[in-house]
């Protein structure tokens, strides 16, 4: 998928994100919501990404944060209080740290190296 057009690669990008989106809300767990996202960063790696490098799986993680962060900010202006549900509540602060980490480097955890040129 890496070697794919930037617009594909974005597409599939998101579409995984919201795949693990809509999971994390449904999972209403800390512990459910960080296996959720290994999950989801393994099937996208082995099924889409091929062997991707570190620098893409590093990419693709800080855009599913960015979209997460964007999606709670849109949410909670549009609700008038505070929507917490992808990243976790501020009332926990290690579990909401742990959770954007996950957010960011489970896709590199399943990467395999990067490419020589």
């Amino acid at each position: 998928m890496t070697h794919q057009r930037p617009a594909v690669t974005a597409t599939v990008v998101l579409l995984f994100w919201l795949i693990a989106a809509v999971l994390v809300v449904a999972a209403h767990s800390a512990v459910v919501t960080i296996v959720i996202l290994f999950a989801t960063a393994w099937a996208y790696t082995r099924c889409f990404a091929g062997p991707c490098g570190v620098t893409h799986a590093l990419g693709v993680g800080i855009a599913w944060l960015v979209l997460s962060i964007a999606a709670e900010m849109a949410l909670a202006e549009r609700l008038g209080h505070g929507w917490f549900s992808l990243l976790g509540s501020p009332a926990h602060p290690l579990l909401r740290n742990l959770i954007l980490f996950v957010w960011i480097f489970a896709p590199a955890f399943f990467a395999q190296g990067e490419r020589s040129s």
